[in-house]
This record gives C-alpha cells, structure tokens and sequence, in this order.
C-alpha cells in the first residue's frame, strides 16, 4: 500500500497514513531500541479506508539500528 498506493486485500485507493509516534511509558507506535521515548523507532502505518486492512512499514534508516539492537 505504501509503494503501489492500493490495498492488497480489496484493491481500493483509498489508502491514509497514521504516523508512528512515541511518548510516555512507551504509548505510540514504536519500537524500543533504548532506555528513553527518544531512542524509539517509529512504525507508520498504512490504512485502508475501505476494508481497513493495515500495513506497517519502518523507515529503511532505521533498520539497522533495529538489526543491532535484536538480530541474534
């Protein structure tokens, strides 16, 4: 959805982003990579506003600092 600017699911167009966001003791969507709001990653997420399927996507910056923090 965020690449082709459809759904996967029924097709429709109608596709809105929620931004990730992170505040106090953890609320938002994020991942904690840190002790602290403002070492998170935030996932965005896209929403179908037909059938209300949803993806998340993490900006490709952050990934490797997600790599570090949790590859084995």
């Amino acid at each position: 959805m965020k690449n082709t600017g459809k759904c996967p699911k029924c097709g429709s167009e109608d596709i809105f982003m929620v931004p990730g966001a992170s505040g106090a003791y953890g609320r938002g969507n994020n991942i904690p990579i840190g002790s602290t709001v403002f070492s998170a990653v935030l996932v965005d997420r896209y929403v179908c506003g037909n059938c209300g399927f949803t993806e998340e996507w993490i900006d490709t910056k952050d990934i490797e600092k997600l790599q570090k923090k949790y590859r084995r």
